[in-house]
């Protein structure tokens, strides 16, 4: 059945030292990183479950399980390219997806049209039909205190058949 699916998703990783910080597969440097099983991208991870939730096909965790050493520090862009063949083998294309990072630092606006470009590339899409901003969360509760980073997505997905 053809038609347009509109899927959401959400994650948030605690910030430690000794991990590395990477969102929307760019590397930042902070004195913190992401404490995950994968690279802890949570704006990839977030968009991964929007894309995955548009399908109907579960969650991240239901594809790529935190017990299953084949994702120790895997890069979640390699992720969002498995989900994007997983969308056109049931006959569909992400039309755009629309992000929002939650930290309080570091600053990621010099870093937005990187991450773009790289959240495009593994999704097979034009930076143009990929939004990623950030807001703080006024230094209220864990967010707010900076310790961790949230982002939140939807994603459109079109499907046009098998």
């Amino acid at each position: 059945m053809g038609g347009y699916r509109v899927g959401i998703g959400y994650d948030i990783h605690r910030l430690e030292r000794g991990f590395p910080l990477v969102l929307g597969g760019v590397p930042l440097a902070h004195d913190r990183g992401l404490k995950a099983h994968s690279d802890g991208d949570a704006l990839a991870h977030a968009i991964g479950d929007a894309l995955l939730g548009a399908m109907g096909l579960g969650d991240l965790g239901a594809h790529f399980p935190d017990t299953d050493p084949a994702y120790r520090s895997v890069s979640s862009l390699h992720l969002l390219e498995r989900i994007q063949g997983l969308i056109q083998e049931r006959g569909a294309r992400v039309v755009n997806v629309d992000s929002t990072l939650i930290l309080e630092s570091p600053r990621v606006g010099p870093h937005v049209d990187e991450m773009r470009e790289r959240l495009a590339r593994a999704l097979s899409l034009n930076p143009e039909q990929v939004s990623v901003k950030a807001t703080t969360n006024e230094r209220l509760g864990a967010l707010g205190r900076a310790e961790g980073i949230a982002a939140m997505a939807v994603a459109l997905v079109e499907v046009t058949g098998a």
